[in-house]
């Protein structure tokens, strides 16, 4: 639709006029706004290929609106302000909705939710209000329209009149029922809006898996949502993860067609129970009727401070008029609603150049590649190191030294890199040239054909010592007291530590003379490395940091062995007999402890008087008050957190687990539960219990 002159051109006018740089008349200002919207609307609908901050694009969504405000005669009916984005691909045969889809007036601050009760006030002559605030779901909208009690058809947003006809897809969602008993309200024709997700350790997990796989990762849940909407094989679709969450109805009519919304469901949170009972995931959990504006604010602060905590990502709250006639008196513009808002959380997202890129060797010579960027603030933070994964992460992206880089942060904790921005490049862009050598030990690095990583095989390299001892000694591994990363640093440089049995022979003579230790410190560093002597197997085991094996594989491992030499006599279907043990990590164990060196390492560590025996008093399960019984924990605990709740389970002779399914036996929910207890209710073998009921299980 546009060459690649005009991108590049509408592009760098997209930058002047965020910036706000230039006099234009308002005529020109109003032309070139639309230019700019139609033109990202296209990349967004159309390529789904956003070049554009969201915040940036509603900044000057709003400042067409206003300015076609001040000057009516500008408006022409080809507007962005007068219709809704445009945009579809040709792949699924398109269908249009019933009632049309939407946008939603964006708002940053409590000042717009105050301007927006006042407006609904003078549309509709209420003295109050009662406003329906939920959460917004960053997903991909959908419609579906049943019809005598069974889906007759599922549908894309499109171009909200316009969508694409996505059915069978929507079809293996488990979440969309095939048919629901709408009947039972007296309903025979329904339209429903919602959202497709991905929850948010659902997509970890997916990509844990692709990861094992060697297979691309996923950038984020919403294009992942989106992109896996609209594939070919519905059975594909439904192995991404894929949920809907229902929170609209805009059309519901009995046999005669006449309009049950205003006469018999009468208000906005009614419509949502219905769904709820009529089996559809929704946002009922997490919404509140606020009596007005104030109450309405309060309820989205409180959000905004726990979004992280929630399930699924969320960039927002949406504002409703709770009574449906009040919507009706408030009519709609012909791109929102004016009974209906969005409160945008603070943007995840920024923009900011690739200045370098180093290598780090990690503790099993993998070699990772870390852009540098210019720092750049977001969601609170500062972030100028990102991980680049690997050396296909880079060619995929077709990342280059000097480009501007889309930044996100995943659950608002680890920062990656979306993309780039290739219309910005100026032609001082230079190509990443992956190492062929080991940055710390100069060896050739090497890379098999079912990994995306190089690594390092150099069992002496010094970047690999360093990473192996720092975690060898860490919290999850052997817990040693008083020997935290920089000092193992500090050591190694010194020649204290060359390798992990040198932990066990520190000289502390040497230690004392240095600055900032004195003979008190030196004693408490004795005493910890003495008492890590005496942990218990499974964190011995953990702190081998073999590939693919963490604290849980650990503990399984060290379940079903005597002593830790044990594990060289275990053939690989010994291994992959263990419970949560599958043929990759069985595998890594396998080469580990088939390894001299290996074998060699843990004899001296026994020689150094390190426990490698499996004791009576190391067993996790204190009593088997819980034995053959799992558990999942689910909301804000008070009682106890997360750590306390799995010891409490181990010690018990219970088991946990990390989602909802038939295998779980136990929920205890703490406050806020969300979406786990909800699915949690529809398992009648699972059983949904308080902290204090816990408690009083366990005794």
């Amino acid at each position: 639709m546009y060459s690649e002159e005009q991108q590049q051109h509408l592009n760098h006018l997209t930058q002047q006029l965020v910036k706000h740089t230039g006099h234009q008349s308002a005529k020109q200002k109003t032309e070139e706004l639309r230019q700019v919207i139609n033109y990202h609307d296209w990349r967004y609908y159309a390529l789904s290929q956003p070049v554009i901050l969201d915040v940036d694009y509603d900044k000057l969504f709003k400042e067409l609106k206003d300015l076609e405000k001040e000057h009516p005669e500008l408006i022409s009916p080809d507007s962005p302000t007068q219709r809704v984005a445009r945009g579809l691909t040709d792949d699924f045969k398109q269908v249009s909705h019933l009632v049309s889809m939407l946008s939603l007036d964006n708002s940053y601050n409590a000042e717009d939710v105050l301007a927006f009760d006042k407006s609904v006030k003078k549309l509709t002559g209420a003295e109050h209000v009662a406003y329906c605030v939920e959460p917004k779901f960053d997903g991909s909208s959908i419609a579906l329209v049943y019809e005598n009690d069974m889906l007759i058809r599922a549908a894309t947003r499109g171009d909200g009149a316009v969508g694409e006809d996505i059915t069978n897809n929507a079809k293996a969602l488990a979440s969309i029922p095939l048919s629901a008993k709408f009947s039972a309200f007296g309903i025979h024709k329904i339209e429903i809006r919602g959202e497709v997700i991905i929850q948010k350790e659902v997509f970890e997990r997916i990509n844990n898996e692709r990861k094992a796989k060697g297979e691309k990762l996923f950038q984020n849940s919403r294009n992942t949502a989106s992109g896996s909407l609209r594939l070919k094989d519905p059975n594909e679709s439904a192995t991404r993860g894929l949920e809907a969450v229902l929170y609209h109805v805009s059309l519901a009519e009995d046999k005669d067609g006449k309009d049950l919304l205003r006469e018999q469901l009468h208000t906005h949170y009614h419509t949502i129970e219905v769904l709820y009972k009529c089996g559809f995931k929704t946002p009922i959990h997490e919404l509140k009727v606020c009596k007005g504006a104030d109450e309405a604010t309060e309820f989205i602060n409180l959000w905004e401070t726990k979004r992280n905590t929630f399930s699924i990502e969320t960039d927002g709250m949406v504002i409703k008029v709770n009574d449906l006639k009040l919507q009706q008196k408030c009519g709609s513009t012909t791109h929102h609603p004016r009974w209906a808002m969005a409160y945008k959380f603070q943007a995840k997202q920024a923009q900011s150049k690739l200045i370098d890129v180093e290598y780090q060797v990690g503790r099993t010579g993998a070699v990772t590649p870390v852009a540098k960027i210019e720092p750049v603030a977001l969601a609170g933070v500062t972030i100028s190191s990102i991980s680049l994964h690997n050396e296909e992460f880079i060619k995929e992206k077709d990342i280059h030294l000097g480009d501007t880089v889309i930044v996100e942060r995943a659950g608002e904790v680890i920062p990656y890199i979306m993309g780039v921005v290739p219309e910005l490049r100026d032609g001082s862009q230079r190509d990443i040239h992956f190492p062929r050598h080991c940055p710390s030990c100069k060896s050739e690095l090497i890379k098999t054909e079912e990994e995306a990583i190089w690594r390092c095989d150099n069992a002496d390299c010094p970047a690999q010592t360093e990473e192996r001892a720092i975690h060898f000694v860490s919290k999850d591994a052997l817990d040693i007291d008083g020997l935290g990363r920089s000092i193992v640093i500090d050591f190694i440089e010194r020649g204290f530590i060359k390798n992990l049995e040198d932990i066990y022979r520190l000289p502390y003579d040497e230690i004392l003379k240095l600055e900032g230790w004195g003979e008190k410190s030196v004693e408490n560093l004795k005493k910890g490395i003495e008492d890590a002597k005496g942990r218990p197997i499974w964190r011995l085991i953990n702190a081998f940091g073999i590939r693919l094996v963490g604290v849980t594989t650990s503990k399984d491992i060290a379940g079903h062995i005597k002593e830790v030499l044990d594990l060289q006599k275990l053939s690989l279907e010994d291994l992959t007999n263990i419970e949560g043990i599958g043929p990759k990590v069985a595998q890594s164990i396998y080469d580990f402890f088939q390894t001299e060196s290996n074998i060699h390492l843990i004899k001296e560590l026994e020689r150094l008087g390190v426990n490698t025996k499996n004791r009576p008093e190391d067993s996790l399960a204190k009593n088997n008050k819980l034995e053959g019984k799992t558990f999942l924990f689910t909301g804000s605990l008070q009682q106890f957190n997360r750590d306390r709740a799995k010891q409490l389970v181990e010690e018990n002779g219970g088991k946990l687990l990390s989602s909802v399914s038939a295998n779980l036996n136990y929920l205890v929910v703490g406050e806020d539960a969300g979406s786990k207890l909800t699915k949690a209710k529809k398992i009648p073998s699972i059983t949904v219990l308080t902290e204090d009921e816990f408690l009083n299980l366990i005794g």
